[in-house]
């Protein structure tokens, strides 16, 4: 549950409130110098952000490229944070960024040099990011069922499908989601509820048709 203020909108409490306050704390370590804090954020955002990436690129090695970008990027610019929104909002926001720019420069060649300026800039090693070799719960991510609704996530318009995946895959509030995309809340309740509709449209075609159009081409939508 979250709390509401009348000027600054919905609170985090229980659970959600004890994690943001606890990312604001490695955060100011993070601010202090303490590069184990930043570490700690990592281990505790990069799947979620490699999900995301995913989405965004539709492919895996410039998913990971794009998670190992943005979470430099933060390491670099850390001190702009001005902590008037969660760390994991700006963070999620300056992953979608760094895809939409993978996602431009696709046919272009790879820049170089990441890891060495990182450590240049910072006089620490090089940060060493999370193996994303399959685990449990990816396996369980690639199953049948979520095979069939990142094929019917294909199908949706991308400004439908990113709304979904923040809000009903990786659980950002309505709030979060339009801080990330700098769309108004009503704006994402909308294309919430359009993604959600043509979902259930293209997963009951599937189901009814006994699975026979495994592409949903019949129900794509241009975009």
């Amino acid at each position: 549950m979250a709390t509401t203020c009348m000027v600054c909108g919905p609170r985090p409490t229980g659970a959600a409130a004890e994690s943001v306050h606890d990312d604001m704390a490695l955060v100011h370590a993070c601010k202090r110098g303490d590069v184990a804090a930043f570490e700690e954020l990592v281990k505790r955002y990069d799947r979620k952000l490699f999900r995301i990436a995913q989405h965004v690129t539709q492919n895996r090695e410039d998913a990971q490229d794009v998670v190992q970008e943005a979470f430099l990027k933060v390491f670099r610019n850390l001190s702009q944070f001005r902590e008037d929104s969660q760390f994991s909002t700006w963070l999620v926001r300056i992953t979608i960024n760094q895809s939409l720019m993978k996602v431009r420069k696709v046919h272009t060649k790879k820049e170089v040099g990441i890891d060495q300026d990182s450590q240049a800039e910072t006089g620490q090693n090089a940060l060493e990011f999370a193996d994303w070799a399959p685990n449990p719960e990816e396996r369980y991510r690639s199953s049948e069922l979520r095979a069939i609704l990142r094929k019917a996530l294909k199908t949706l318009q991308p400004t439908l499908s990113l709304v979904f995946v923040l809000r009903d895959i990786e659980g950002l509030s309505t709030e979060q989601t339009s801080e990330v995309l700098d769309l108004s809340q009503a704006a994402v309740k909308t294309r919430l509820m359009r993604a959600r509709l043509q979902l259930r449209d293209r997963l009951s075609r599937y189901f009814t048709n006994g699975a026979r159009n495994p592409n949903f081409s019949s129900t794509k939508v241009s975009h």
